[in-house]
């Protein structure tokens, strides 16, 4: 498309919107720009601004800019492509990608076309593929590379799939029976005229199916959810008067799974208010890629802080006295300075002197973690220590919760001006909240999904007689409207003796010990609590080397009867605090990290607690030698 074709379209969208009128506030300007559907969302940003670039991919060493008029052109070409392949109104693709560019803008043109995106991991065993490729009624696959397309090539019970693009170029294209291979340059041959992709955009409508999503399935089979551009679009805009400090232009880095609401839906914010997102290569270099890009906002799950926080505390700890010292004054002063900022207080001028000296000496190096740029970063998809929330705060930047489930999208978030860590702060504007008598979390609102796709008996139990989303998760709403998340419903530990515990809060205060990497809380249908716990084999192994043990491997480690003391002084230690019914009575070391490929993490790090506990059967049972287990 012609710039000048652009400035034509934007002078009318100008005109329409009054986008240019003076003194126009920016979070107005930005709600302006946000439209009733994805696509003309991303549309609106894509003629206000062609030339801005907004996407950032790793090619050869350097990182290759996208501007939003060749996004645009990407997306007519792929719109083309589709009409090409017969695909039209109410029809599905699937997504089997990694992030990067050509992930979101082939969603939009699905999306544009009057379709919807399912989106399938890409840590999924062949039978999770299957399924979803199955269950979604999807037409058209699109693939990353080499490696995304052979996990598919050998299904042989495929029901509607009958193309497949990789949108890298491969060697092997061997594809199942009755499916057919397309290049990326065979699918981008062509492009859609704009008179024809305005057209088809008027006929997308805001209760149209946008997104299928299926859950990861940690307590069951996996569930399609039905989320229409209404419920998107209205997140969209929740997010973008909770937040208005997310000015367009800000950086940040694209790493948690597009397959997974909490991503997906920030992401799309991104791309409608124009930040500058770098996608992440691998979760294996997700560390030089942040020192590379500097983030200056940026959306993680709690693992992600907590290896950040382990991180600077084993560096304390093996640092010379003095250092130390001078790391732990700084901290009490980072406290009594974060006394005043937490309650909306001016600093005195001493302990702003104080706190930037501080500053100056060890926060500005805790900052360096993330490339020293960090202004607000959002966590989600998991609780995450209070501890952590403070320390980071302390040391200068700001770690805000949120709260949503892939049925809901965003519930609530703590906003900048007004937070208190410990919750997910207060529900958006819309949103309703209120608490079941059993502790549930229960819901309306315009971001909830429109039900599950064929499945009408789990529509019945996911939705109280009077329209209430059940949500599965357990909190409370204190005087203040915040809401605090304490464990999910179908998590809760229920012991022989009756007692229910949440096993989460105890998880991450053992996860503060820098030598624990995972740790899972064992005790359903049990007389006593205990926990396995996952070893860090890099603290480990620097542990046992100052105490002369060289250990080769995790699974040496594992054995040694010293680190089994050094876990379980930790342990003895923590039940000090526990309610006795809840204190952990014996542990196990896992010898092998937790880990997505393998199964006991969600995509999102979360645990799949049915997996581990099958998986572990008999170092659990070692734990409970003489106990018969109640059913």
């Amino acid at each position: 498309m012609s710039v000048r074709v652009l400035n034509k379209q934007m002078d009318s969208l100008n005109k329409s919107n009054n986008l240019n009128s003076p003194g126009l506030p920016e979070m107005h300007m930005k709600a302006q720009v946000l439209g009733a559907t994805l696509p003309e969302c991303f549309y609106r940003r894509a003629l206000a601004n062609p030339d801005f670039d907004f996407y950032f991919s790793k090619s050869n060493g350097n990182w290759r800019p996208m501007n939003y008029k060749s996004a645009l052109d990407f997306v007519f070409k792929a719109m083309a492509g589709l009409k090409k392949l017969g695909f039209k109104r109410n029809d599905k693709i699937v997504i089997f990608a990694e992030n990067r560019e050509e992930w979101i803008l082939t969603d939009y043109a699905a999306q544009w076309m009057g379709g919807a995106t399912a989106a399938i991991y890409t840590t999924s065993t062949p039978e999770q593929i299957e399924y979803v490729l199955n269950e979604s009624d999807a037409l058209i696959a699109f693939v990353s590379s080499e490696a995304m397309l052979k996990k598919i090539s050998d299904l042989k019970s495929l029901k509607c799939l009958r193309h497949i693009i990789a949108w890298d170029a491969v060697h092997d294209k061997k594809v199942p029976e009755g499916v057919k291979f397309i290049s990326r340059d065979e699918f981008l041959a062509q492009r859609m005229e704009i008179d024809e992709a305005e057209e088809l955009l008027k006929l997308v409508r805001p209760d149209d199916l946008a997104v299928l999503l299926y859950t990861s399935g940690t307590t069951g089979e996996p569930k399609g959810v039905q989320i229409s551009h209404h419920n998107l679009v209205c997140n969209l805009k929740m997010f973008v008067e909770a937040m208005p400090s997310l000015q367009s232009g800000l950086v940040t880095i694209s790493f948690l799974p597009l397959s997974h609401i909490y991503e997906r839906s920030i992401h799309n914010l991104m791309v409608a208010i124009g930040l500058k997102v770098y996608f992440a290569e691998s979760m294996e270099k997700l560390i030089e890629n942040i020192a590379e890009v500097r983030p200056e906002v940026m959306t993680a799950v709690p693992r992600i802080f907590e290896k950040m926080y382990a991180r600077v505390n084993e560096r304390i700890k093996s640092a010379p006295w003095l250092r130390r010292k001078i790391f732990y004054l700084a901290q009490a002063i980072g406290q009594k300075t974060f006394d005043y900022r937490y309650r909306g207080e001016n600093l005195p001028l001493t302990w702003e002197l104080l706190f930037g000296l501080a500053d100056a000496v060890v926060f500005k190096k805790i900052r360096a973690i993330t490339g020293g740029r960090a202004k607000l970063f959002i966590s989600g998809g998991a609780p995450i220590s209070v501890d952590i929330l403070n320390f980071f705060f302390r040391s200068g930047f700001t770690i805000l919760e949120g709260y949503g489930i892939s049925e809901t999208c965003i519930l609530s978030v703590n906003r900048v001006e007004k937070f208190k860590f410990g919750t997910v702060g207060r529900p958006f504007p819309s949103t309703q909240i209120k608490i079941a008598e059993d502790g549930e979390i229960l819901v309306k609102g315009p971001q909830v999904m429109r039900g599950y796709y064929k499945r009408p008996d789990a529509d019945r139990e996911a939705f109280t007689a009077d329209g209430w989303y059940r949500t599965g998760d357990i909190g409370e709403i204190d005087l203040e409207g915040f809401l605090k998340i304490t464990d999910r419903k179908k998590e809760l530990i229920i012991t022989a003796g009756g007692k229910n515990i949440p096993p989460q809060p105890i998880e991450n205060a053992l996860k503060k010990d820098s030598l624990v990497e995972s740790a899972c809380v064992i005790g359903d249908t049990r007389k006593y609590i205990s926990v396995l716990i996952v070893p860090n084999w890099e603290v480990a192994k620097s542990w046992g080397a100052a105490r002369g043990l060289d250990w080769k491997s995790l699974q040496e480690a594992a054995q040694s009867q010293v680190l089994k003391e050094r876990f379980r002084s930790n342990i003895e230690s923590l039940n000090k605090d526990l309610p006795k019914y809840s204190t952990l009575k014996d542990f196990r070391l896992v010898d092998k990290p937790f880990a997505i490929e393998t199964g006991e993490l969600t995509p999102t790090l979360k645990l799949k607690r049915r997996i581990i506990q099958e998986k572990y059967k008999d170092l659990i049972d070692s734990m409970y030698p003489s106990e018969e287990i109640t059913s």
